[in-house]
């Protein structure tokens, strides 16, 4: 018989010791079912035995780091566990809530491992840089790991340096997540070369090292470095040369470097013009260096490609490196535009002071503009009263001619401001009339144009005033007020001014203008006055748009929906604890948590602090989630976490009301598993497992007898 019990016994243990070994426990994850049950929905664990395992509540302790102990308690319904967790939790799971149990005060934390532990180079030459090799570290953790900083030390310290890898100095590693780091190989010396990677950061031990192995060859060789891959000519005129483009050529190895093709190819090769003190036959010291200048002179428009290609004993790349060729080349086309296109004075009086509008010529073409003159025929009431145009005007710059009206007859006056230059002939045509009639004056304060600072897209610039005076001696009326021109919706118009507007002799109105962009780039407008004289104003308007990176909030919530199960109505309400994480790139602060149903936030010092709420990259809480139903059936609600820029997440919510048995008594005291004798040690288990061992020796005898 106590031969038998032992063997029992044995199997057991050995059962319990193969099934722990089979399955890395996980206290996090352990914690999360012993506060809400199993994944299916249900009761908790914590609804018996307490909010920590650590209080002891129904010997609970007895479980720690024994899955064993737990799984024969459902198997034994022990406290009617067994009808409530049978069936409901995987061993992994009971691996977990053994493992949080043995350590209640378990908490997230992040795990770091980089692997591989050494890098080991290829030999390389003194001098010449080896290819990078690459270590990734991994966050196995739960929580975010954070870098302090990549260094490299050691004995051959001066030998590696670091690469280009995505880790970096002060980043966060998501748990899960990974990153590299890149080390290259530049041997000082021959022989065996050895220095340390390190990378601190807040997981344990603080840091992790990655053992860098090298060799160097004593070997001397030359070694080719290039000041740039890549040269643009830029926007060229055919049959114009460029500006000469300068790459210097160093040998950062241990011997000469010899030329032995120094070459010109691709489409447009034959344009490229070739110099410098790089040679075939002129070989670079150690340390040494050379220059080839480039020049390109195209003969047809379009795009520029061609390459320079060094072929020489270095070490590197082959001994070959090449530099491409490129640019756009277009026809000489000298281009002139007038603002405005045209210019109406309207009624004027007879004999009254001039009065004046500017007219603003623009170089648009890709040459100089040689202007040959400026006047203004047709009319001896209408006179270039000032120019400050001169011979020339550079390609993108621009000049103002100012024509007056001076009327001395009664009748329409027609008159043309004519540009001669090397550009097609340009004319902008004048208008007036002559009155004796007392008429006014509108003098506008400025002739623009009216300029913005950059300003984002979707916000607003300063706004801009100008004055409509009228120093005439009769009252103007505003007939036109209004936008046009390439983007008249990117600004906005305000002020006094205003279609139908009067402005007396001596007064005056405002016209403020606003820069609101609704796109990034250049943006321009043609702000138009025409008064009921026929008098035409123009303001042209520029701004530039600056385009906002708006970064969308990103939160993970698990699990997103939840069956509370059956919950009698009138008790303590069910709970489940959802994790909410920020999976973005930059902190989202959640504003509020709003609720439909029977459902509702339930305050507890572990979880989510109070709304507002922000999370950090990578960063989670636990938002814990009451049920507390008020009739009996079926409930459905949602829960809505809400952030700024109207962006909300909802969770799932259901559950089953019952209505609670009158004068009965609780078939499960304690709740979710719980020993009617409020202590783990239930005496009808015990009974029930020397009956056990009772019917296994009657059988065994039984069968000796036979």
């Amino acid at each position: 018989m106590n031969r038998l019990i032992a063997r029992v016994a044995s199997a057991i243990l050995l059962f319990g010791l193969a099934w722990q070994g089979a399955h890395a426990a996980d206290a996090l994850n352990g914690k999360s079912l012993y506060l809400n049950g199993p994944v299916s929905g249900g009761a908790s664990c914590a609804s018996c035995h307490g909010p920590t395992p650590a209080n002891n509540v129904n010997g609970i302790l007895a479980a720690a780091n024994q899955p064993s102990v737990i799984s024969n308690a459902f198997a034994a319904n022990l406290g009617g566990m067994g009808s409530l967790f049978n069936g409901k939790f995987s061993a992994a799971e009971i691996a977990d809530l053994a493992a949080f149990i043995g350590n209640p005060g378990v908490t997230a934390a992040p795990v770091a491992s980089l692997a591989p532990t050494t890098l080991t180079f290829s030999g390389a030459n003194i001098g010449q840089v080896s290819a990078p090799l690459s270590a990734t570290l991994t966050n196995t953790g739960n929580a975010t790991l954070n870098i302090g900083a990549i260094s490299i030390g050691g004995a051959a310290v001066a030998d590696f340096a670091l690469g280009s890898g995505s880790c970096a100095n002060g980043a966060s590693i998501a748990a899960g997540a990974n990153c590299t780091v890149q080390a290259t190989f530049k041997p000082t010396a021959a022989g065996a070369r050895v220095a340390t990677l390190t990378i601190t950061h807040n997981a344990t031990g603080g840091s992790s090292a990655v053992t860098l192995n090298g060799t160097g060859n004593a070997t001397p060789q030359a070694t080719i470095a290039l000041s740039a891959a890549s040269v643009d000519f830029g926007k060229l005129l055919t049959g114009t040369a460029s500006a000469v483009s300068t790459i210097t050529v160093t040998n950062s190895g241990q011997a000469a470097l010899n030329f032995t093709a120094i070459t010109l190819g691709g489409a447009n090769a034959s344009i490229i013009t070739r110099g410098g003190s790089c040679a075939v036959g002129t070989a670079v010291a150690a340390g040494g260096s050379c220059t080839v200048t480039l020049q390109a002179t195209p003969t047809s428009a379009g795009a520029i490609a061609a390459s320079l290609t060094f072929a020489s004993n270095a070490s590197n790349g082959g001994g070959a490196a090449t530099v491409n060729l490129t640019g756009t080349a277009a026809a000489p086309a000298p281009a002139l535009s007038a603002t405005p296109s045209a210019v109406a004075f309207g009624s004027q009086t007879i004999g009254a002071a001039a009065v004046s509008q500017a007219v603003t010529l623009a170089n648009t073409g890709n040459v100089v503009l040689n202007i040959a003159s400026v006047g203004v025929s047709g009319s001896p009431a209408v006179t270039l009263s000032n120019s400050n145009c001169g011979s020339t005007l550079a390609v993108g710059a621009n000049c103002v001619a100012t024509v007056s009206f001076a009327p001395t007859v009664e009748g329409a006056v027609t008159a043309t401001l004519a540009v001669a230059s090397n550009a097609p002939a340009l004319q902008v045509g004048i208008s007036g009339a002559g009155t004796t009639q007392a008429t006014a004056k509108p003098v506008l304060s400025e002739t623009g144009p009216v300029v913005f600072a950059d300003t984002q897209v979707g916000s607003s610039a300063a706004e801009h005033t100008t004055t409509l005076g009228n120093t005439g001696n009769a009252a103007l009326k505003i007939s036109t007020l209004t936008l046009g021109g390439s983007q008249p919706g990117d600004f906005v118009v305000g002020g006094t001014c205003a279609a139908g507007a009067s402005v007396s002799s001596g007064a005056s109105c405002t016209i403020t203008t606003a820069f609101k962009p609704t796109a990034p780039g250049a943006r321009s407008a043609d702000l138009m006055l025409v008064t009921d004289s026929g008098a035409q104003f123009h303001l042209t308007l520029n701004g530039n748009g600056v385009a906002v990176v708006v970064t969308a909030p990103s939160l993970t919530i698990s699990p997103q929906s939840f069956d509370y199960g059956s919950v009698t109505i009138g008790a303590a309400a069910a709970t489940r604890r959802f994790t909410l994480t920020n999976s973005g790139a930059a902190a989202v602060t959640l504003s509020a948590a709003t609720f439909s149903g029977p459902f509702a936030v339930v305050a507890d010092s572990t979880g989510c602090a109070a709304f507002p709420v922000t999370l950090q990259a990578g960063a989670s809480c636990d938002l814990v989630i009451g049920y507390a139903p008020t009739n009996a059936g079926a409930s459905n609600g949602t829960a809505t976490i809400q952030a700024g820029a109207g962006a909300s997440w909802n969770i799932a919510l259901s559950g089953q009301g019952v209505t609670a048995m009158p004068n009965a008594s609780p078939s499960n005291h304690g709740g979710g598993g719980c020993s009617a004798s409020q202590d783990v040690t239930d005496p009808t288990l015990a009974a029930l497992l020397v009956l056990s061992l009772f019917v296994i020796v009657w059988r065994r005898r039984k069968g000796d007898m036979k």
